[in-house]
């Protein structure tokens, strides 16, 4: 099946205040946030219509600028606006929510302080990745080469496109090698996150999952954790070494676009989704979609 091309595709973005063609949403090839990386973005998802947390997702947009220095000229409010607007226009239901926000063409060096900010907002079709019994099999993750960068050497808090190169480049390798994600260690060779998802560890009936404080606080992750306390579910934040992966005995990983995904195998370690992982893939589903279904 051939797969359109993002550029060519048909439908309306929301940039710079205003909706224009798809097509018609460009930017100068020396644009700054191309070559040096002063660009901000957000994964989302609207469910029925209405998308899951969308003001927190805003409000982490603008949070994400600051760190790289640079303010969005527009509120959480006129954000959250956009992004349903966009969304109307295009007529979708089930559908991936792409905001992000860069430094434009005026200067082009390290320094850009007068660079215009641009942000856009898209919108396409995306239902989940997986039915519920294809899910449960769980997916197989390799080990990364790279690692998380320390804190002090990155904006690690941001959902900057810079942090996301050796994501990308982790990925590819794993898909080469038939895997479907890579996890990826910490800085100290810790365990911290796959390429795009955040990681969970089960085990003797508690959930286990790293530290977030060198790479991205998922809001799918605090949404899992809150599900996970509202049944009574002991979530242990803590820092988790790689060799103890052999004695967990579940494993899934969350985000946007990986919702509640299973992982039946990381490297030479096998898990087995179970009851506990089950659940959470249940309770995520219930928790977005009936909100979908009140907000329309």
């Amino acid at each position: 099946m051939s797969v359109i091309p993002f550029h060519l595709r048909d439908g309306w973005i929301w940039f710079d205040g205003k909706l224009v063609p798809w097509k018609d949403a460009q930017v100068h090839v020396l644009t700054h946030g191309l070559h040096y990386g002063s660009c901000v973005f957000e994964g989302e998802r609207a469910y029925g219509g209405a998308i899951f947390k969308c003001t927190e997702h805003s409000e982490r947009l603008k949070k994400s600028a600051e760190l790289l220095d640079f303010e969005i000229p527009f509120s959480v409010a006129e954000i959250d606006a956009a992004k349903r607007l966009v969304l109307e226009k295009n007529g979708q239901k089930d559908a991936y929510v792409r905001p992000v926000a860069w430094r434009g063409s005026e200067m082009m060096g390290v320094s850009a302080q007068n660079n215009t900010i641009h942000l856009a907002i898209a919108t396409w079709e995306w239902p989940s990745y997986f039915a519920p019994e294809e899910r449960m099999k769980g997916i197989r993750i390799d080990m990364a080469e790279y690692r998380r960068p320390d804190p002090q050497t990155a904006p690690c808090r941001s959902k900057a496109a810079g942090l996301y190169m050796i994501c990308t480049i982790s990925k590819h390798r794993a898909e080469k090698k038939g895997y479907a994600d890579a996890l990826m260690l910490d800085w100290q060779g810790r365990v911290a996150e796959c390429t795009g998802a955040n990681v969970f560890f089960i085990k003797d009936g508690a959930i286990h999952t790293p530290m977030a404080d060198c790479f991205l606080d998922g809001i799918t992750r605090r949404t899992v954790i809150d599900l996970a306390k509202r049944r009574g579910v002991q979530v242990v934040e803590r820092r988790i070494m790689p060799e103890e992966l052999s004695g967990f005995e579940e494993c899934f990983i969350t985000g946007t676009a990986a919702e509640v995904t299973p992982v039946s195998e990381i490297g030479p370690h096998g898990f087995k989704p179970a009851a506990i992982t089950r659940m959470m893939v249940e309770d995520y589903m219930a928790e977005v979609r009936p909100k979908a279904v009140a907000a329309e």
